[in-house]
């Protein structure tokens, strides 16, 4: 962070970033910031024996690192670690004020250190996408000689957020969002251990459910909900925060949605009803509630995706573009800023004309397969490149459509068995009743042989 738009330089017995854990005013997720790698909650990936952190924490590598991930997941807490296990001077800048200015005095300053015999220096770039190419760039050269070390986070995919040469000279590290395993283990220690609320108070099941519900993965946003609802129960002279004082002291109702149990597939059910019965009200109600209760994201987005196909097709082609999309910007932005996209999606679909021929299609097609009629491939649709395809006869008759004026042949496609088969039988709404006008006139020019076999 800076102050004023000044970095910080954290002394020799200060922790880099912000108040010192053990600062009994500092907030609750301050004082619970792991110390070392072993307290690190989630990130098994990053932290196993041999990974690429582990080594530059305990071999002292002076390697440069990019840590991507979600909201609360723990990249300024490796930061700090890498800082403390690698005995480095430790200077932070938060690329919300910071500019060029800031981190030539930075290097500057780690160039002096270094020449004087004094410690290397890790500079902590936090949201380092909201840097530009210029700032970005004026990083390249310390970087390369090693002037300092960057340890950068971003909530930003860095390949479209930052420039390539820093990203090339850097390890990219990718954090994922902490399980409710990981945070209810986080709210454990928080109770129990004296940094944090030292067994003051204790939490009850339903407003634990909750506690998890709202934190969707963030250790921050649910150490700050309950420091603040166990500021609220001592202030009554209570211990036990039941769901009332939770809801009450981060203004956030419990929404009632088990993730495992009925209320996920009901809502998920009256949500694609909705969608497909064009209620776009009640479908972005029922999104709402998906996301108030901490449902995956992705799992909404999947659903989106095939809810696209299933219910809407050809009526609007764009329909799986827009939930495609959707899709996309979960993985590339995460959650609370997918919301929108989510939620344009899910209108686009609601307000989408509606049709199923597209999976009646590759059921119908799916049924007759498994039902056997799978007859022999026609002969002129046959492989006809490699020896001897000739003489057997395989695509010496087939007509190449391209050849033709129309760009239609006339010839056999489908087995004996299935000639004429209709398959795709598309509806008057939307894109399809025009793509009915044109299959109609593409069905009578492809089977125009068939009188004449």
């Amino acid at each position: 962070m800076t102050l004023f738009g000044e970095p910080v330089d954290a002394g020799d017995d200060q922790p880099a970033v912000g108040r010192p854990v053990d600062d009994p005013n500092a907030p609750l997720a301050v004082r619970m910031r792991p110390r070392t790698l072993d307290e690190v909650l989630g990130q098994h990936h990053l932290l196993g024996p041999g990974s690429p952190l582990r080594r530059l924490v305990e071999g002292d590598a002076p390697m440069s690192l990019i840590l991507f991930g979600p909201p609360g997941t723990g990249k300024t807490t490796l930061a700090m670690i890498v800082s403390t296990a690698t005995n480095r001077r430790f200077v932070t800048l938060s690329a919300l004020s910071a500019g060029v200015k800031d981190v030539r005095a930075v290097i500057d300053t780690a160039k002096r250190t270094l020449e004087h015999g004094g410690r290397p220096t890790v500079l902590f770039i936090d949201e380092i996408h909201r840097f530009s190419k210029t700032q970005q760039d004026s990083l390249l050269a310390a970087v390369e000689a090693r002037t300092i070390t960057l340890v950068a986070a971003t909530t930003e995919n860095p390949y479209f957020s930052m420039v390539s040469p820093l990203l090339s000279r850097s390890l990219l590290l990718t954090l994922q969002t902490l399980t409710d395993d990981d945070i209810s283990e986080l709210v454990d220690r928080a109770l129990g251990e004296e940094r944090g609320l030292g067994g003051s108070v204790s939490l009850t099941d339903e407003a634990r459910d909750h506690l998890l519900r709202m934190a969707g993965g963030d250790a921050r946003r649910a150490l700050t909900a309950l420091e603040a609802s166990a500021g609220a129960v001592l202030a009554e002279g209570s211990t036990e925060i039941t769901l009332q004082v939770l809801e009450t002291a981060v203004d956030t109702a419990a929404v009632r949605y088990d993730r495992d149990g009925d209320q996920h597939y009901d809502v998920i059910s009256a949500f694609i009803k909705s969608i497909r019965g064009s209620d776009v009200d009640a479908a972005l109600h029922y999104l709402a509630r998906m996301i108030v209760a901490g449902e995956d994201p992705r799992f909404i987005a999947r659903r989106l995706v095939v809810h696209a196909s299933e219910d809407i097709g050809l009526a609007d082609p764009t329909a799986l573009l827009s939930a495609t999309a959707a899709a996309d910007a979960v993985a590339l932005i995460g959650m609370p800023e997918a919301r929108i996209n989510l939620a344009q999606a899910t209108i686009h679909l609601a307000l989408a004309p509606k049709s199923n021929a597209v999976v009646t299609a590759i059921d119908s097609a799916i049924a007759d397969v498994r039902a056997g009629q799978a007859g022999a491939v026609p002969p002129a649709l046959r492989d006809g490149h490699y020896a001897g395809a000739k003489k057997l006869g395989h695509a010496q008759a087939y007509v190449y459509p391209h050849n033709l004026t129309e760009g239609v042949a006339s010839q056999q496609y489908p087995p004996d068995e299935l000639v004429g088969t209709d398959y795709y039988q598309p509806t008057q709404r939307g894109a399809e009743r025009q793509i009915s006008e044109r299959l109609s006139k593409l069905r009578s020019l492809i089977r125009g042989w068939s009188g004449n076999r």
